[in-house]
């Protein structure tokens, strides 16, 4: 690599400007599986590309790279790149989206050399079994501070280190976190050997680095929002003087913020899992009430009256729905928020903060017609109100600029519109763009002049991304706009804190020290990773200094040699059993515990169960949100369910998931036991509870195996109970009229001898048989006195 640009075989000539730090750090990463921490704007996907060509060219023939990226416009925006930079035939560069048939990815990961995919989707396919990654030889996670928890990142790197010949991972991100606890997780869900950081302040990144002018900007909360606050702080204190009454709280006159109603509302539910008094079950809707009003303060303080109008629509529908919460309902009952509501109806008063970006906005354009500006909000409701307010103005052209998810009377965008305004955006047809937290990540707008913040966010990540929008090539100016003393004030705080300890942390790993501080911090440590770390050279010998760059070595948990553990993994994964898996059920963490098992998932749209594990056995698996919901919604009736799997398997289950059955909906105990206690001894159908996704994957598995392997029984998704006698077959048609179960079939059944004397009986004979009241005979002379009327 020489010259002006950088230089290589399956490069086009002139496409990659040669940067020292950019050349540094691509060979670091191609000598250990590395996290490149590296500020917006610097180029890491040039890194990314550098590595690439690299190890494609090491590689071979048949050697593939797998580049994900979070989002599609992400997606499309570095295969874009790849075509233009790689000189190799662009349809061996591909693009994996939802929008890609399942059945045309297997055949176009036969053929591609570079697969650029969101990572659900490569997760999908690993997990149909449609491809391996042994051919890969490296895989870039773009955003890789995201590599936690279930995030679809996380399987594939443990796929990817089990499958592929000669695996190597490169992480890359802005952000990774403001704790050592936060980076040793992206670290470990990765594989990451080493982690390599640079800031604004090395002297080979400082000559490209632009200024960025961060202005804070306080505006005062209006009269008319000062009065909607007043009412609503009413509301909290009541409920919270409640609590106090309760001897839930120890003080009436206590302010609680967002995280301790959270705590609170947790040592609720663990009161009442463990048989507490009725008395848990008020408070805890209490705790709701607190929490649905704190939020209308928030938006009446911060976002202004149209986005809280929204907000008690929304309430308003909730408490007239059946399934609405009781907490919903009493609120709607309180004078004060009527009022409350009253006034935020009859108000036209705009929020000083969307006549300031309208200003500052205007007066950037002015300056310079041909700026950029990006104006980031929490809301939708409030990035709809700017974009109006910002319409009127002449000069500014807006767009607004959501996610996917549509929410009520707010239809979300696609992936294509997505694209399709960004690409407007850069052409000039728009020079505004309101955006949510959608545009956070990776946006390719490098003349971006503008950033404004319409409120700060505390996470320390999301506003390093927000900040990285401007100043790429040239001086970017942000501005933060802050209500005075709301909790506006809070979050930048919060943000401040958060972002200076994440530098901290990034400098001690500069310093040698990162290795120190993750011990020293995260108490969770596993002792094999302990023992790990402690078979390694000091740490303060691992920092090799070099060209500016910091480089920490760190060595993953490594119990036994990576090939001997792959041929392990693989002779554990053929074992013969296989589990029949509704589609719907592919997001779940079942079905990734169910392959660490080593079973085998056929992925189908099962019309009956989710599971099916033989001839005879089918699951149905319910969340204990799911199970509640169940309870109330009459399109999803959860014995419909069980009497359907009933007449097609022999030994149909229902799985319970998870905890709070009893804390989650304002339900009676009693009530709950009665459902689950029919379901067993009406119907017939064992119910198990396991405590998450993990023991419910032991359970499917455990019988799965017992079925196929103890028992030699072969998996069928319609498994019809041929051996169903003559009264069971009564008994079910009978049990399949709304309002009759098993136990009134059968005694419908003795009473009237056959199922045509059932149909032909008056609803006064009908109300003679036990347990057969006026509604139930009622329902029954409907379902058989009724006219067929099919739904067109």
């Amino acid at each position: 690599m020489s010259g002006d640009f950088v230089s290589h075989p399956l490069l086009v000539p002139n496409t990659v400007s040669s940067r020292s730090y950019q050349e540094t750090l691509s060979q670091k990463a191609l000598e250990k599986s590395s996290l490149i921490v590296l500020p917006t704007g610097l180029g890491k996907t040039i890194i990314a590309l550098l590595v690439i060509l690299n190890r494609l060219q090491a590689g071979g023939p048949g050697a593939k790279v797998l580049m994900l990226s979070p989002t599609k416009p992400l997606v499309e925006q570095h295969a874009s790149f790849f075509r233009k930079a790689m000189a190799i035939d662009p349809e061996k560069i591909v693009v994996f989206t939802g929008s890609t048939p399942p059945e045309e990815r297997a055949d176009l990961w036969d053929k591609a050399t570079v697969i650029v995919s969101t990572p659900q989707v490569i997760e999908n396919d690993l997990l149909c079994r449609r491809f391996t990654l042994e051919d890969v030889t490296v895989v870039v996670f773009d955003e890789a501070h995201r590599a936690t928890g279930n995030y679809a990142y996380v399987y594939i790197a443990k796929r990817y280190m089990e499958q592929a010949r000669s695996p190597l991972v490169l992480g890359i991100t802005a952000s990774p976190g403001s704790t050592p606890e936060k980076i040793n997780e992206v670290r470990e869900s990765l594989a990451i050997e080493r982690v390599e950081v640079k800031t604004e302040n090395d002297p080979d990144v400082a000559p490209y680095i632009y200024d960025k002018d961060v202005e804070w900007i306080r505006v005062n909360v209006p009269d008319k929002a000062n009065e909607i606050r007043i009412l609503l702080e009413a509301i909290v204190e009541d409920r919270a003087k409640k609590l106090f009454e309760m001897g839930v709280i120890y003080s009436k006159n206590i302010v609680l913020n967002k995280k301790e109603l959270l705590l609170l509302q947790q040592r609720l539910q663990a009161a009442i899992a463990r048989g507490s008094s009725p008395e848990s079950y008020k408070a805890i809707s209490v705790v709701a009430e607190i929490m649905k009003v704190g939020h209308a303060i928030d938006l009446i303080q911060t976002q202004g009256v149209l986005p809280l109008r929204r907000y008690f629509e929304r309430m308003k529908e909730e408490a007239s729905t059946k399934g609405g919460s009781k907490a919903t309902r009493r609120l709607f009952e309180d004078a004060r928020l009527q009022h409350a509501m009253r006034v935020t109806n009859e108000t036209d008063e705009v929020n000083p903060k969307t006549e300031k970006v309208a200003e500052i906005v205007l007066e950037q354009l002015q300056a310079n017609p041909a700026s950029k500006v990006i104006v980031f909000t929490n809301y939708r409701d409030t990035a709809d109100v700017v974009a109006k307010r910002l319409a009127e103005v002449e000069g500014i052209k807006p767009v607004r600029f959501v996610g996917q998810a549509s929410k009520l009377n707010d239809k979300g965008l696609s992936q294509k519109k997505q694209v399709e305004i960004l690409d407007r955006f850069r052409a000039g047809e728009y020079n505004t763009l309101i955006a949510t937290s959608v545009a956070e990540e990776g946006l390719d707008i490098p003349s971006t002049d503008l950033v404004l913040f319409y409120e700060p966010v505390p996470s320390e990540i999301r506003s390093i991304q927000r900040r990285g929008r401007t100043g790429r090539n040239t001086v970017g100016r942000v501005v933060v706009l802050i209500s005075k003393g709301t909790r506006d004030e809070a979050a930048y705080r919060s943000s401040q804190s958060k972002e200076r300890k994440m530098y901290k942390t990034m400098q001690n790993m500069k310093d040698g020290e990162a290795m120190a501080g993750m011990l020293e911090h995260n108490s969770e440590f596993s002792q094999a990773t302990i023992d790990d770390i402690a078979e390694e050279p000091p740490v303060e010998d691992a920092a090799v200094m070099t060209g500016g760059s910091s480089t920490v070595s760190l060595q993953p948990p490594s119990p036994a040699s990576a090939s001997q553990a792959k041929l392990e993994l693989f002779a554990a994964r053929d074992n013969g059993v296989t589990v029949l898996t509704d589609t719907r059920e592919m997001r779940s963490q079942v079905v990734k515990k169910l392959e660490e098992h080593g079973a085998k998932l056929d992925f189908r749209t099962l019309e009956v169960g989710d599971y099916v594990l033989s001839d005879r056995v089918c699951i149905e698996r319910k969340t204990t949100d799911d199970f509640l919901s169940t309870i109330f919604d009459a399109n999803r009736n959860m014995f419909e369910q069980i009497i359907n799997m009933k007449h097609e398997f022999l030994r149909p289950m229902l799985i319970i998931e998870g905890s709070g059955l009893y804390t989650k909906r304002r339900i009676s105990p009693a009530a709950i036991q009665g459902i689950i206690a029919s379901i067993t001894i009406d119907y017939g159908v064992p119910v198990l509870f396991t405590a998450d996704e993990a023991e419910t994957a032991s359970y499917i598995y455990s019988i799965a195996r017992r079925e196929q392997v103890d028992r030699k029984r072969s998996v069928h998704p319609h498994a019809t109970k041929a051996s169903q006698t003559l009264p069971e077959r009564q008994e079910y048609l009978v049990s399949a009229i709304s309002e009759v179960g098993p136990v009134i079939a059968k005694n419908l059944l003795r009473h009237f001898g056959s199922v045509k004397k059932i149909a032909e009986a008056s609803a006064e004979e009908l109300t003679a048989v036990e347990r057969v009241g006026p509604k139930t005979a009622a329902r029954i002379r409907e379902i058989m006195d009724a006219e067929y009327r099919p739904r067109e």
